[in-house]
């Protein structure tokens, strides 16, 4: 569903990325894990085109999406939860989910997406009015998935999604991620909780200094003791 290959990518001078190509089919999750420093959020970006590659390819469905700008890459149906988060503080938890799906023109169709968003995150619709700066730190981070969801993903893109959390609301988070997938969304997941990450994804990919190291099913490169220490310091 979502193809890269041969990624090369230059900042201040530097080769960040060198020669990526990875693939994530439908219905997939699909985690890219590595160290600080890896490449795994400059690959990430890359994609959602907020970084210009020096050259490679990538496709979505088949079709070319490099040349996009970044919202038409949001309407084809890829889409970034990015590091951080990035909510807009100062409006409110509803208004941060209108911003989400203002590709959506059906009035139905967007009260059906915020119902899903219920869904899954039921305590947002108890805060619906609250400033979003006012939420906890997990609180926000569904804020960002859900307002991500609004726009309708056919591929979502998570960057460090229990970054900041607590052990019991990252096991939350990561069940989440688990239950978009099964509900049809295909993922990609950078994350460096390497073992929730391995435990939910079908494949992954093991990054270092700007190449893929390793690939293949998750739980053969979670049982494999010299991937997990060479690569991923466990």
């Amino acid at each position: 569903m979502l193809k890269v290959e041969n990624l090369h990518v230059y900042l201040g001078g530097l080769n960040i990325l060198r020669g990526i190509s990875l693939e994530v089919k439908r219905g997939e999750i699909v985690a890219l894990v590595g160290s600080n420093g890896a490449g795994k959020t400059t690959l990430i970006n890359s994609l959602s085109g907020l970084i210009q590659p020096a050259k490679g390819h990538f496709w979505l469905d088949g079709k070319s999406i490099e040349k996009l700008p970044p919202h038409k890459r949001v309407l084809s149906g890829l889409v970034q939860v990015p590091e951080g988060r990035r909510l807009f503080p100062d409006m409110t938890v509803l208004e941060n989910l209108e911003m989400g799906g203002y590709n959506i023109t059906d009035p139905q169709g967007f009260q059906q997406s915020i119902e899903t968003i219920y869904i899954y995150f039921p305590r947002l619709k108890d805060r619906l009015n609250q400033m979003a700066r006012t939420l906890s730190g997990g609180e926000q981070q569904m804020l960002a998935i859900g307002r991500s969801l609004m726009s309708q993903p056919r591929v979502l893109m998570l960057d460090e999604p229990s970054l900041g959390l607590a052990p019991r609301i990252v096991k939350t988070i990561f069940n989440i991620i688990s239950k978009i997938n099964e509900a049809g969304v295909t993922i990609l997941l950078v994350e460096q909780n390497v073992r929730q990450a391995l435990n939910i994804a079908h494949r992954s990919y093991v990054m270092e200094n700007g190449i893929i190291v390793d690939h293949g099913d998750s739980k053969t490169i979670l049982q494999d003791a010299r991937i997990m220490k060479t690569y991923l310091g466990i």
